[in-house]
């Protein structure tokens, strides 16, 4: 149904005025560009590069809005009326997807073996292995900032072996492990360009993913004892976030949080004030929710992080059947054909990927916050590693594989797409909008390409996989899998 534009609330919370987000978002509404617009990201030859990376001539501006001549809050794509993200984490493309029988994966060499490996230090050679079991190693693989530079090694991505990460970098699943994830992907849309924002951790990722920025942090809130940024003080984004956007033109949304606040990626930024606390709801509420067609504008679903999310050292089926069970929750709702469902990880777990990290948009005009003696490498103007993407819509275009350059600011840039809002950092102004995994025409003519959720298999999850969970991930690497 269609919507009146929403013009923006009065009131502006305490938190918008504390990150400085208030005057940007009154500025916007009306479409003055604040002071200081006009500053290039970064030099312009980089600028061009990540332009160009992006299939861009042109480069927006924070607060500008992806439709100048139409109103801030004007509903573009009313055939979708919820938008719903799902992050899982720790896994890159080529780990879950490289053995998919679409997208750019795995390859083979003449005798029909795969090419991936990664050097030793001495020499040898460790090669792509299909892990024993769906269980993972505790504390490997690991991605934090300084190590994923290392893996990406300046673009030869021959570090993942001889980082922190060891041998098992080189590790993969199949369908045979994950029957509904490949189910899903080979029905649904799927994007082999979808890029991490940033080649860092967890929460550096979903910050990009609710501001568009991760405001100089690179590593895990807490994850060094002797963080240089206490973990209370970390800077607020100068613009807000999405939920403060939203709020601001009148628009719903929700987190619903297995845990809070702290399994909340609408809590990554801790100087929160309490007005938003309504927002915060149970994994029970999303079903409820999702039962009635009810569900929000915009919303983000946050697993039990300890067991559901598929982070090392859990045991992945476990993760996919938490996936099974949303997509199966949207596919029964009334709301079916008016859902957008995006599942995506924050970031590699650093596990291998063959494809190296394009440039990237500053967001701003904050670098990396290291800690001392750790270089600041290039900023934050390069992408991290590729993620799996699936996007699940009764509007999905069939049988595709988006090439496009997407990363988790991409989600920022849909939002502001559908209802023509005010971009938050040069990141998510110029990001691609992921309208690409639509079928636009489809959407127009209100002809579903997918009228109801296709059959799906099962989850992984059953009695031999959960076995793992006691026994152990098996022997990595692989006896015969290093040369």
């Amino acid at each position: 149904m269609d919507r009146p534009a929403r013009q923006p609330h009065a009131g502006l919370s305490r938190r918008q005025v504390l990150a400085g987000g208030a005057g940007a978002l009154v500025l916007a509404a009306a479409g003055i560009q604040p002071a200081g617009a006009q500053v290039p990201p970064a030099e312009a030859d980089h600028v061009a590069a990540a332009l160009q990376a992006l299939g861009r001539t042109r480069l927006r501006e924070p607060f500008s809005r992806p439709f100048p001549h139409l109103a801030a809050g004007t509903d573009t794509l009313p055939g979708i009326e919820h938008i719903v993200v799902l992050m899982l984490e720790n896994h890159s493309y080529d780990n879950l997807f490289g053995m998919l029988p679409r997208g750019d994966g795995f390859t083979l060499d003449a005798h029909g073996r795969l090419t991936a490996s990664n050097p030793y230090a001495d020499g040898r050679i460790q090669h792509a292995f299909h892990m024993p079991t769906t269980c993972q190693l505790p504390g490997k693989p690991g991605q934090e900032w300084k190590t994923s530079h290392i893996q990406y090694a300046n673009g030869a991505l021959d570090g993942f072996v001889i980082s922190p990460s060891g041998p098992v970098a080189m590790g993969y699943w199949t369908g045979a492990d994950l029957p509904f994830t490949y189910a899903l992907a080979s029905q649904f849309p799927i994007g082999d360009r979808w890029f991490c924002s940033v080649l860092g951790q967890t929460d550096p990722n979903r910050r990009y993913l609710i501001a568009g920025t991760s405001a100089g942090m690179v590593d895990d809130i807490g994850t060094s004892p002797g963080n240089l940024i206490p973990d209370l003080s970390l800077l607020l984004p100068a613009h807000g976030t999405i939920f403060n956007l939203l709020g601001a033109y009148g628009l719903s949304w929700r987190d619903y949080c297995a845990g809070f606040p702290t399994g909340a990626t609408a809590e990554l930024y801790p100087l929160d004030d309490l007005s938003n606390l309504a927002n915060k709801k149970t994994i029970a509420d999303f079903y409820a929710d999702a039962a009635a067609g009810t569900l929000p504008d915009f919303c983000i679903i946050d697993p039990d992080y300890s067991t559901q999310s598929q982070e090392n050292p859990q045991n992945i089926v476990v993760g996919e059947q938490f996936l099974a069970e949303v997509v199966q929750a949207i596919g029964a709702s009334p709301a079916w054909q008016k859902t957008m469902l995006i599942v995506t990880y924050d970031e590699h777990g650093g596990y291998y990927d063959h494809v190296p990290p394009p440039p990237a948009l500053a967001p701003d005009l904050i670098g990396p916050l290291v800690q001392p003696g750790e270089s600041l490498y290039e900023g934050f103007r390069r992408y991290g590693f590729r993620v799996p993407s699936v996007v699940v819509s009764a509007y999905a275009r069939r049988d595709h594989v988006s090439h496009v350059l997407h990363d988790h600011t991409s989600v920022l840039a849909l939002v502001q797409r559908k209802w023509n809002l005010p971009a938050l950092t040069w990141r998510d102004a110029n990001a691609n909008d992921l309208t690409d995994f639509l079928d636009l025409d489809a959407l127009t003519a209100g002809k579903p390409t997918f009228p109801a959720l296709p059959p799906l298999p099962p989850s992984g999850l059953n009695s031999a996989t959960q076995a793992c969970s006691t026994t152990g991930p098996g022997t990595i690497p692989p006896p015969g899998s290093v040369s």
